[in-house]
């Protein structure tokens, strides 16, 4: 799939994440958390691995965490993906 525009999904509410996605030549994922420390990791592979599911690349994602569990994060990411892609 090619991101054709930007699109954003999901909330900065407790639990929730804020993902929003561009355009891009290659994919980068930059990711703001309190818990960065600890989950970034966790975080950018649930995203890399949903990004793969779908096949897209060439991508900017910028993920705000407010300490979402992998479902969440999963189901924002592809919320985005479809968004940004026209369906």
């Amino acid at each position: 799939m090619k991101i054709l525009r930007n699109a954003t999904a999901g909330t900065l509410e407790s639990s929730d994440i804020m993902i929003s996605l561009s355009p891009a030549d290659t994919t980068i994922i930059d990711i703001e958390s309190a818990a960065g420390a600890i989950f970034g990791d966790a975080i950018r592979c649930c995203i890399t691995e949903k990004l793969g599911e779908m096949g897209v690349k060439g991508v900017k994602v910028f993920a705000k965490d407010k300490g979402a569990r992998d479902c969440v994060i999963s189901a924002r990411v592809e919320a985005a993906v479809l968004r940004a892609t026209g369906g």
